[in-house]
């Protein structure tokens, strides 16, 4: 318990990084310089007003300086990433794996927001996230028989760290591929974009981290989640359906985030 209480305090650390990240990678700024500071009136904000859920409380959601409101996605990023820290330590300890899958629940929060907020997917969590996943892959594979099942019928044996980071890739690689070809023959036959270059990188990085089972299942899920309620806040708010641009990338990040959280019921993980 005492590991997973500190994993909460880094997550919520991280989860303030990721604050930084979510506003600053999709306008290209560096999330190293300046540093934190009001994006209202730039001040500057000193440390004692950047800690983790205490100081958003202390200061009543609003900046000290030009007592511009703050946006609660800040504490929210914050408490959802801690919670997630501590969830995954709690069920598998200190582990590689338990670190892997800190680094890819982190990038979901992230993902999640920055698609419902700018409609930007950053290749810095996508593209270099799938990279670090291939990574993780080699040391702390993903159970997945699905993938182990398709190398052995291509002849590759099924242990050893080539395999897990075959699996990894083929897991990556495989529903990227479709959801790729769905969109290019949508855009084809309709002649507007189905499904954007940003969704099929997402989709590689679930794919990569999740395993091709699991995987699978936060795509459908997402799409689903996709289908019902983006089809329902446009009814809601009469949005055109043909030009609205739905934040795809934020449904696959949350359908993921379930699979995580419930990936011990639903695959034994």
């Amino acid at each position: 318990m005492m590991e997973a209480c500190l994993a909460l305090l880094f997550g919520l650390l991280i989860g303030s990084f990721l604050n930084v990240c979510i506003y600053r990678w999709p306008l290209d700024l560096s999330v190293v310089r300046p540093r934190s500071y009001c994006p209202k009136c730039e001040a500057p904000i000193a440390w004692y007003d950047n800690v983790p859920l205490a100081s958003y409380a202390i200061l009543g959601g609003k900046c000290r300086h030009c007592r511009a409101r703050i946006s609660p996605r800040y504490p929210v990023v914050e408490l959802l990433t801690g919670a997630l820290f501590f969830l995954l330590v709690y069920r598998y300890g200190l582990t590689p794996f338990a670190g892997k899958m800190c680094v890819f629940t982190a990038m979901l929060v992230a993902l999640l927001f920055t698609d419902l907020e700018e409609r930007i997917l950053p290749d810095e969590f996508t593209v270099w996230g799938t990279v670090a996943g291939l990574v993780f892959a080699i040391f702390a594979a993903t159970p997945d028989a699905t993938a182990s099942l398709l190398l052995w019928m291509v002849g590759l044996d099924s242990a050893g760290w080539f395999a897990r980071l075959a699996a990894a890739a083929v897991a990556a690689a495989l529903p990227a591929g479709v959801l790729w070809s769905a969109g290019w023959l949508y855009r084809k036959a309709r002649h507007r974009e189905g499904v954007g270059l940003g969704d099929v990188k997402m989709v590689a990085l679930l794919g990569c981290y999740l395993g091709l089972e699991a995987g699978l299942v936060a795509l459908v899920l997402g799409s689903l989640a996709g289908s019902v309620l983006g089809f329902a806040y446009m009814k809601l708010t009469h949005k055109d359906p043909s030009t609205y641009e739905l934040p795809f990338g934020t449904f696959l990040s949350g359908s993921a985030l379930v699979v995580v959280i419930f990936s011990k019921p639903l695959f034994g993980w």
